[in-house]
This record gives C-alpha cells, sequence and structure tokens, in this order.
C-alpha cells in the first residue's frame, strides 16, 4: 500500500517508516521539513543515520507539510491507499496554548477529512496513554495542555469511528529504544542525561510505567494496517514497572548511582520557579503544577488484545534497556 504518514521524521514516526519499508509498503512521508519529492543526501540525513538507512531514505517520498494545514493534508493523501497520522505537538508547555489545540485535535479533523475525501481504507491514529484515566480512576486527567488535547482527539478518534471512518486508535505507553534522543524518547533521554550528571531526580519513582519498546510499537502499526477487521482501538505498552525500574538496569550495567527521589513539594516548587525560564534561558517551561500531577498515578497498559490480534510483542525491560545503552557505546 502507499501510506501517508504524518510525523514521519520524529522518533516514532521514523520506526513506522522502516516497518512499513519493511512489509513492502510505500511510505509518503509528511512533515515540516523543507523536503519534497525524493530528498536531497542532507535532507534524507535529517532522518537520523541510527534510525533510517540511506538506502530507505532515498527511496522515500517527502511531502513538505504542516498538519495544521488542512488543504495540504488533504492534497498530500491524494494517489494513497492508507494513513498513519501520528504528528503531534508532545510537550509540557507553550506559550500559546492554542497550539496544542490546533496540531493534536486539529491536524486530527484534517487527517479525517482527508480519508473521506479519498475513500482511504484505514487510518492509524497514534493516542496516548494520557488520554486513558490512569489507574484507579474512571475519568482521565485535567493536566498539561498535551493531555488535554489528545483526550479531545480521542473524543473526535471515537466519534468517527462511530460514524463509520476506517479509523483505529492506538495507545502507546512511554516509548523507549536507541537513537533519536527526543521528548518522543524520554526514557532514552532521561538515560543520557542521567549517565552525563544532568538528571536532578524523579517524580514518583516508584509510579508504574508501561515501556513500550519503539520498535514494537511501530510494528503495531502496522499490523493495525494491515488487519482485515481490527479493534477500534488497542493499548500497545510494554513491561508495567516502576519508573525508577530502568535506573536500576542501568546500576547492575553501568555502576551509576540510582536517580535521587524527589519529594512532590520540589516539583512544585519548580513549576512556581520555571516560568520564567522562557525569558532567562529562552527556552519553554519543562514542568507546570498539572504535569507534577500526572507523576502521582500509576499507568499500567494492558497489550493482551493487541497481542491477540497484531501479533504485538515486545522485549523484557533489561534486555531493552541493555540494547539503549549499548547502543550509546
Amino acid at each position: 500500500m502507499r501510506v501517508l504518514v504524518t510525523g514521519g521524521t520524529g522518533y516514532l514516526g521514523q520506526a513506522i517508516v522502516r516497518a512499513l519499508v519493511a512489509r513492502g509498503h510505500s511510505p509518503v512521508v509528511y512533515a515540516r521539513s523543507p523536503q519534497s519529492a525524493v530528498p536531497s543526501p542532507q535532507s534524507a540525513a535529517k532522518m537520523s543515520s541510527e534510525a533510517i538507512s540511506p538506502e530507505i531514505a532515498s527511496e522515500l517520498i517527502f511531502v513538505h507539510g504542516d498538519v495544521r494545514d488542512r488543504d495540504a493534508l488533504v492534497a498530500a493523501a491524494r494517489g494513497c491507499d492508507a494513513m498513519i497520522h501520528t504528528a503531534a505537538l508532545v510537550a509540557v508547555w507553550r506559550p500559546r496554548a492554542a497550539d496544542f489545540d490546533d496540531v493534536n485535535v486539529g491536524g486530527l479533523r484534517h487527517a479525517l477529512e482527508a480519508v473521506r475525501q479519498h475513500g482511504l481504507q484505514r487510518l492509524v491514529y497514534t493516542s496516548s496513554f494520557l488520554a486513558l484515566p490512569p489507574a484507579g480512576r474512571t475519568t482521565t486527567l485535567d493536566s498539561n495542555d498535551y493531555q488535554r488535547t489528545k483526550t479531545i482527539a480521542e473524543r473526535v478518534a471515537a466519534e468517527a469511528h462511530a460514524s463509520g471512518v476506517p479509523i483505529v486508535r492506538l495507545y502507546p505507553g512511554v516509548i523507549y529504544g536507541p537513537g533519536l534522543m527526543s521528548d518522543g524518547n524520554l526514557v532514552g533521554k532521561q538515560i543520557a542525561d542521567h549517565l552525563k550528571g544532568w538528571l536532578p531526580g524523579l517524580l514518583g519513582a516508584d509510579r508504574i510505567w508501561s515501556f513500550a519498546w519503539v520498535e514494537s510499537v511501530a510494528a503495531a502499526h502496522v499490523a493495525a494496517l494491515e488487519h482485515p477487521s481490527p479493534a477500534p482501538a488497542y493499548q500497545v505498552g510494554g513491561p508495567n514497572e516502576p519508573q525508577m525500574r530502568p535506573f536500576e538496569i542501568l546500576r547492575d550495567l553501568k555502576g551509576t548511582a540510582l536517580p535521587q527521589r524527589l519529594p512532590w513539594w520540589t516539583g512544585h516548587l519548580a513549576a512556581i520557579v520555571d516560568p520564567a525560564r522562557p525569558a532567562i534561558l529562552g527556552a519553554p517551561r519543562q514542568i507546570t503544577h498539572k504535569t507534577v500531577a500526572i507523576f502521582r498515578h500509576d499507568w499500567p497498559l494492558d497489550s493482551s488484545a493487541a497481542q491477540r490480534d497484531l501479533g504485538y510483542t515486545y522485549p523484557a525491560l533489561t534486555d531493552g534497556i541493555t540494547r539503549v545503552v549499548e547502543a550509546r557505546s
């Protein structure tokens, strides 16, 4: 199939592109990077040499566009058979809160419009575990703007499915793996920072996360695309372990000390001070009071439906963290 991939230059997006090529599909990468048609060697390098080989990148079609641009996204989907919509604004804070609405909600609406106009066979949408209630609750949190807009987008996607749009929603856990150290690879970035002595500690070190191996999540997207009659939604997590567990594995591998377990008051104190970061450092905020609330909850996922229908598998956390560390050596 010819598959339009939004966010195809992001951490998960790159893995999805690799998985599509491995299965014999033809990805069309829709991203804001200044690339059109067949990329130059310089633009292909933007896909990260660790993530996509030059041989694969040279065969891809790149379309320059923004998911906020409805007409551009609809036009990019012309001639495609399906779409994987993974583009999102993943951040703690932006000066303009509506940026999250424009990308995370508006972008999905535009993807749905492209599906309707061109009669695409399937839309696989990357949601977020934060669009689901945490353990022990029946409702979602009211936390930062990323979580808020992914929750709104979840309702938009569910309504589209109810109206007959062939959409499948996937809820990845905390995605990790080797390669690009970005907000899309939080655990990898934390490990890199810890090894450099830059990680001050962990809030909610004993809270449960579902650690999702990036290649496994990517394969699940392709399997959801290919399945003849998938369920409306799948959780695609991994080992449900305390947030501290990767650092215990890192200690066993490298002899590093564990990060400090930060008390909750330090998170709220940081949230009081952090608004000065944009003015002083020219950098976006990294913590807010509502973001602290996310770390007070457990976020396990049940991947059994994906294992049953999509053949979903994932490595043990020890194996995954070992591979992350070895990739840095």
